[in-house]
């Protein structure tokens, strides 16, 4: 019986010997850039790669959307790391790409307010990727159809997911227990949200983590794009700017001078971005209180960050709500 590998290296090793067909010389841990992700950096004697390892059940299925993302990208003129193989071995789901070389946008001297440019432009052509359907799960990569998982009271469409979160804002709603609001401003939310069928919006592929850590520049200043593991089909451009702006108030990242380097390079001018506001305030609040319905039901050690993060956006659309209204 063969030897089965004690540690995650030994197995990248033995992986990427297999793909690779050549000898590996050095394999080193990428400590600190995947929050989900196992990632090695991967010398071998022709070249260097990385590769990517995760042991969740879903981390095959996840993979594969990211290598589609990835491709579809490329085909738009957008530039990052290409799959070379794509598997599962010993409980492990692995990805081995090509290495991208630059510097990490995070940890860049450069002046950001190109990278966010860059990545405005990239939202924008991402945007315009031919898909079908709603949700985080690609289901056909032929076709380009995602899917969301359903749920009790949630069929996977964009409507049932508004109808959801309007039907959850009760008399017994926990979210009443934990502060975040109150039954005055439940009524006028659940208004909100109702009002939000109405919208003609459009749908597209969104990346789902637009940020600087997502990003590599090299010496010529051309921003490569990273880690499509958020990507999923929702509104456009509403889903994309709404996950900035919650890293906006999070960690002050992007502040208003990139936000407003991203927008130029979406092609969304001032104007046009002050009318969505309204908008973008409902969705985020729904995001919000969806993401705390999740933690009840799944994560209840996530709960109070959750809370804290739903809490704070109430008050801060009620305080510009009375500030329009003066």
């Amino acid at each position: 019986m063969p030897i089965q590998p004690c540690t995650a290296i030994e197995l990248a090793n033995i992986i990427a010997a297999e793909h690779l067909d050549e000898q590996i010389q050095v394999i080193t841990p990428l400590l600190g850039r995947g929050s989900v992700n196992q990632i090695f950096v991967v010398q071998a004697t022709s070249a260097t790669f990385v590769m990517r390892m995760n042991d969740d059940a879903r981390a095959l299925q996840d993979y594969g959307k990211e290598q589609w993302c990835m491709e579809q990208a490329m085909a738009q003129g957008i530039p990052g790391p290409r799959v070379l193989a794509l598997g599962q071995r010993d409980n492990f789901a692995y990805m081995l790409q090509t290495f991208v070389t630059g510097l990490h946008g995070a940890d860049s001297t450069l002046d950001p307010i190109p990278i966010w440019r860059a990545l405005g432009r990239y939202a924008q052509r991402i945007h315009t990727i031919p898909i079908i359907g709603y949700g985080e799960q690609l289901v056909d990569p032929r076709q380009g159809r995602f899917a969301a998982p359903p749920h009790p009271g949630f069929d996977g469409s964009w409507p049932s997911f508004i109808t959801y979160n309007v039907d959850s804002l009760t008399a017994d709603d926990p979210l009443l227990a934990l502060g975040v609001l109150t039954a005055v401003q439940m009524q006028i939310i659940r208004s909100l949200f109702f009002s939000l069928h109405e919208e003609n919006f459009a749908f597209g592929l969104n990346h789902g983590d637009l940020s600087l850590k997502n990003t590599l520049v090299d010496v010529t200043g051309e921003v490569k794009l990273l880690d499509w593991g958020s990507a999923e089909v929702h509104i456009t451009p509403h889903w994309e700017i709404i996950q900035m702006l919650d890293a906006q108030t999070a960690m002050n990242t992007p502040d208003d001078r990139s936000m407003q380097a991203f927008l130029e390079g979406y092609g969304l001018m001032s104007a046009e971005f002050a009318r969505l506001q309204p908008v973008l305030s409902t969705l985020r609040l729904l995001r919000a209180f969806d993401k705390l319905r999740w933690a009840l039901d799944c994560a209840p050690a996530q709960i109070p960050a959750f809370a804290t993060v739903a809490q704070q956006l109430v008050r801060q659309h009620f305080a510009r709500v009375s500030i329009a209204g003066c």
